[in-house]
């Protein structure tokens, strides 16, 4: 939330002063004979920020099983839409943390979001969902893996190709990204489903900020997974990507050259 700052994160602070007191230990101890004394003070200090510590971890999953009770309310209204922004809005900065991540899906989280919130009628519900999706998704296996058994991938192609709101249409692209880079079940999920088409589309769009996203995907994309260059190529992407270097110049040209530059050449 615009406001969280570290407010309510003691114990984040507690673990780095932990972490530098261990680091003080270890390069201390070769020059005292004293090693493995510590002064009273110290000591408590040290009770205390570990307690605290343990105690904030407690604190967020609290918060987050508040935030899913929250979410799971099926009443309406203007009041409750704006309750159900802050508590994904909240669940978004917990989620950072990917332990939290793991635990917000454990408790049923990501069930939640693709069953309900994804398809509800209210933008500013779906574009945060959406986006929770792609900030629990990130570098988290666990995440991954549930999203995938709920048939995200699918739902959020079908998002950024027809959804009306064009912060749902980039959230949604967000969050596909987190679950098919470096995620070979995603991506071939993601190619069964026939998403790079859906990557064309988006590209040929009239919001910038989804044709940039797109672009990048797919060159990353290709980088990383050279095999689907073949495919593409039957598919006719290069002379639709040339084609996109005939429109009015912008930022998105750059990246467009560079998907084209993933391509072999003739003599390949």
């Amino acid at each position: 939330m615009a406001d969280g700052g570290n407010e309510g994160r003691p114990h984040r602070q507690n673990l780095q002063g932990l972490l530098h007191m261990a680091i003080e230990a270890g390069t201390e101890s070769d020059s005292t004979n004293q090693m493995g004394q510590m002064s009273e003070e110290r000591r408590q200090w040290l009770q205390e920020a570990m307690s605290s510590a343990f105690a904030g971890q407690a604190d967020e999953v609290q918060q987050m099983k508040e935030c899913i009770q929250e979410l799971s309310n099926e009443t309406s209204g203007e009041d409750q839409e704006e309750r159900k922004e802050q508590a994904l809005e909240l669940l978004a900065d917990l989620c950072e943390n990917l332990d939290n991540a793991a635990d917000f899906c454990k408790l049923g989280g990501m069930h939640l979001l693709l069953s309900r919130y994804l398809n509800c009628l209210e933008d500013g519900l779906r574009w945060r969902a959406a986006d929770l999706i792609g900030i629990c998704s990130q570098n988290v296996p666990l995440v991954q893996e549930t999203a995938l058994s709920l048939g995200a991938v699918n739902k959020l192609l079908k998002l950024v190709d027809l959804d009306k709101n064009e912060a749902v249409r980039i959230k949604s692209l967000f969050a596909i990204s987190c679950l098919v880079r470096e995620q070979e079940a995603g991506l071939t999920e993601f190619v069964n489903l026939d998403g790079f088409s859906v990557l064309m589309r988006a590209m040929q769009s009239n919001v910038l900020k989804l044709k940039v996203k797109s672009a990048f995907l797919l060159q990353n994309l290709l980088l990383s997974h050279p095999e689907h260059k073949e495919t593409l190529w039957s598919m006719g992407m290069i002379q639709q990507l040339i084609s996109l270097l005939h429109t009015e110049h912008s930022p998105f040209h750059e990246h467009v050259l560079s998907a084209l530059c993933r391509f072999p050449t003739g003599s390949d």
